[in-house]
């Protein structure tokens, strides 16, 4: 089966859905929640430069490259598992589609944590870039895709109402809007 994956990043943690193309129509092959943060540093590695904000500059970079590495590292592994999944199922690959906020200025680590909302701007740039470098790491076919220029139309909306029928919860915005992805990828809008 042709298939196409959408990925919704969030801190830490992203919702992945994988439709394909049948002679039925779009079905979903996978829908799950991968981790991207080692489970030892959860408490911190979610929100690197949260925990940065109060370290000495030398010491908050070093955190913040530890959790950079530690976010590509799983992702890494996240999308490997992935590809050798849709290989060993036999399906050909489209790619994949990662959902991205608006770009972030090139400021240093200073700079984002000198501002709170920089450290949440910075952090919701992690996520999503290490799982745009694991892609082009894998050969996956990628497209970094903003969130915010998805547009939905009526077709759209029946067809992921109807993979989430097929599937059951959890069927909410993320599933819904990495749906709307990989159906991009597929070319079906």
């Amino acid at each position: 089966m042709r298939i196409a994956a959408g990925f919704k990043a969030h801190s830490g943690w992203a919702a992945l859905v994988v439709i394909g193309e049948s002679d039925d129509g779009l079905v979903v092959v996978d829908r799950r929640r991968i981790e991207l943060v080692d489970p030892a540093d959860v408490n911190w590695a979610k929100q690197p430069y949260h925990a940065a904000e109060s370290l000495s500059p030398a010491k908050a970079r070093q955190l913040i490259e530890r959790a950079t590495a530690s976010a590509n590292r799983i992702a890494l592994k996240e999308m490997r598992a992935f590809v050798k999944r849709s290989n060993d199922a036999g399906h050909e690959m489209a790619g994949c589609a990662v959902l991205i906020g608006t770009p972030m200025p090139d400021w240093t680590i200073e700079q984002i944590r000198s501002v709170h909302v920089r450290m949440h701007k910075a952090e919701g740039v992690l996520f999503p870039a290490a799982l745009v470098r694991a892609a082009e790491h894998c050969d996956v076919k990628v497209v970094a895709t903003p969130e915010k220029e998805l547009a939905v139309n009526a077709d759209a909306t029946r067809k992921i109402a109807a993979l989430g029928k097929s599937v059951g919860p959890p069927w909410g915005k993320d599933q819904k809007n990495a749906t709307l992805a990989a159906m991009i990828m597929l070319r079906h809008l």
